[in-house]
């Protein structure tokens, strides 16, 4: 029994809370000013409560409009109706004066008196000006007294898709590395439009590549260019020309686009190594040749250029190892084979060497592919030069007695020509 009477009290005393809840804390809120305050017994104070209250209340109600809009490079045959304000003092008869002041005011935006309804006199373009702040006032016809507070608000021009996408920073030039692997950034592109960028999709850009596929693609919305094929190579082609569309509407039909052009160029990577032009070279030289002579060059080609085709050369075998030399020239890149010791003819006829030639910087991704060097034989013939004669001793000593006749033989020098053809000396 005592649980059951327990149930009921909550029943009865569970809205009243609610209630007290609800109401409470409105009337704690409420505004109270000295003039609400009212002595107690005081019929003139309740009056000018009454009286001030009902002001209080009109000055609440006052104007009534909804937001107002206009339209942009609209045009046509009459002015164009924006709104119509309002005051609910308005029974509708004519004692009620509509003045407009403010932006455009009387020239833009004309106002009847009598109705409260605003026209555009003139097309509208919102990326001159996106919204203009007017006062409205409604005064008495008879006395011009106003009959509410000036009231402001704001005509808003509507956007309409305008204007087309621009690329203002376009043409654009861009490079990337030769190889690289599908999705290389290779650059960002930018178009603006002019429309409104909140309202509807007028703004709201689409990119998307005209030219240029299937080498390269774009982020539709971020418009980052990145390569789209793998293993492109600057020396079967070195530059491309990509044709770039910003479309707006979201890239929806019955948008307006701008396209801009950029050029990419493949820069050098060292994926190609040094070839000799022949395997075999032949040079001849003759046997006096003074040391530190050239006596030939060799030449290995690279596809590469720059640093990338840069090689040295060396002798890695033969029979002359120790006679010649090789150097690379820095403006040809040719190897320069050179004498390093005197040369004798009659002692050695002819000098086979193998010559390698290297690149001097190596790119470890395509090492893979084989080494980045290449090696071709010279042949080195060695001429024969006429050689003086050669005595048989530097020096020689002869006697001969003070009293020897005449065209008597005190002695004989001998010499050789060290030449193969061995010509007659006198």
């Amino acid at each position: 029994m005592p649980e059951r009477l327990t149930e009921m009290l909550m029943d009865t005393w569970t809205p009243l809370i609610i209630l007290w809840i609800t109401v409470l804390p409105s009337i704690c809120m409420a505004p109270m000013n000295q003039s609400q305050v009212l002595p107690s017994g005081s019929s003139t104070g309740l009056k000018r409560l009454t009286e001030e209250q009902r002001v209080l209340n009109r000055s609440k109600r006052g104007w009534v409009w909804n937001q107002m809009f206009v339209l942009e490079e609209f045009s046509g045959p009459e002015p164009i109706l924006v709104g119509r304000l309002h005051t609910d003092l308005d029974p509708g008869s004519s004692k009620i004066k509509y003045i407009l002041s403010g932006d455009g005011a009387g020239t833009i935006f004309v106002i009847n008196d009598k109705t409260g309804d605003i026209h555009a006199m003139k097309r509208l373009d919102r990326e001159e000006k996106a919204e203009y702040t007017l006062t409205a006032q409604a005064v008495d016809r008879d006395t011009n007294k106003p009959l509410e507070p000036p009231s402001e608000f704001i005509i808003k021009v509507q956007d309409i898709n305008d204007n087309a996408p621009e690329f203002v920073d376009g043409p654009y030039h861009a490079t990337v590395p030769e190889m690289s692997i599908v999705g290389t950034f290779v650059t960002k592109v930018t178009a603006t439009d002019a429309d409104d960028p909140v309202y509807g999709n007028s703004a709201k850009l689409v990119y998307s590549i005209l030219e240029g596929q299937p080498y390269f693609s774009i982020e539709p919305h971020t418009a980052i260019i990145k390569t789209a094929l793998p293993n492109m190579d600057r020396e079967a082609k070195e530059e491309y020309f990509v044709v770039i569309q910003a479309k707006d509407m979201g890239g929806h039909m019955g948008g307006l686009s701008g396209t801009t052009t950029v050029t990419i160029t493949l820069t050098d990577v060292n994926d190609n190594p040094p070839k000799f032009a022949q395997s075999l070279y032949h040079f001849s030289v003759m046997e006096d040749v003074a040391l530190g002579e050239p006596i030939g060059r060799v030449k290995a080609n690279d596809l590469d250029i720059g640093e990338n085709a840069k090689s040295s050369y060396d002798i890695i075998e033969g029979d002359g190892i120790d006679i010649f030399e090789i150097t690379t020239d820095a403006q040809s890149q040719d190897g320069i084979i050179r004498v390093r010791k005197p040369l004798d003819f009659e002692t050695k006829k002819s000098y086979t060497l193998k010559v390698e030639a290297a690149n001097v910087h190596i790119d470890p991704r395509f090492m893979s592919g084989g080494p980045f060097k290449d090696t071709a034989t010279v042949k080195i013939v060695v001429e024969d030069a006429d050689e003086p004669p050669v005595f048989s001793s530097p020096t020689y000593l002869l006697e001969v007695h003070e009293n020897a006749a005449i065209n008597s033989v005190i002695g004989q020098v001998t010499a050789h020509d060290p030449d193969v053809s061995s010509s007659p000396i006198r």
